[in-house]
């Protein structure tokens, strides 16, 4: 079933994606800040509690590799977290198993984050936190509806999609519930 639904994502995302119908790779004379943006955002999984600087428990960590299972085929460039062990562990699979070298991003810099993102364009990951991960979607243009749950929510995955001048939102759930 997690496969179907992996399958699914991916397929959404591409024929959703600006990217649908191009080429592969950019002709030359394409340059980067012209490129698509598809951005897969995630709040972190869950976590132990309590602690300044909490570990993902078991489950948590359980759905990051379920993550990394989701996105494999997603053809994301590059992963993104924020500096808290929480957040780096959950994307740390996804990043591993394409063998992305993980980036950290500033939480309380989301405007300059988001700006980054769009003139970069490709496919990116970001795990953020209950409050970043719907305030970056808005600032990408996306819309988060309701706020997620900071005691029980793990499984919001935001799929943004840009590209001519028009900005998709797809809200799915990944893992167990």
């Amino acid at each position: 079933m997690k496969g179907l639904i992996g399958s699914l994502l991916v397929l959404l995302a591409t024929l959703h994606s600006p990217l649908a119908g191009a080429d592969s790779a950019p002709s030359a004379d394409v340059t980067q800040a012209s490129m698509p943006l598809v951005v897969f955002l995630v709040r972190h999984a869950e976590k132990q509690q309590p602690g300044k600087d909490p570990e993902l428990t078991q489950e948590g960590r359980d759905r990051a590799r379920d993550l990394a299972n989701l996105l494999q085929s997603a053809q994301i460039e590059a992963v993104h977290s924020t500096d808290f062990a929480r957040t780096r562990a959950t994307a740390g699979p996804t990043a591993a198993a394409l063998n992305i070298e993980l980036s950290l991003y500033d939480p309380f810099k989301l405007k300059a984050f988001a700006n980054t993102l769009k003139r970069r364009g490709g496919r990116h990951l970001v795990v953020g936190h209950s409050n970043t991960t719907p305030a970056l979607v808005t600032l990408l243009g996306g819309e988060a509806g309701d706020s997620i749950d900071d005691a029980s929510e793990f499984d919001r995955l935001y799929v943004i999609t840009q590209g001519g001048g028009v900005v998709e939102t797809v809200l799915l759930r990944y893992g167990e519930p």
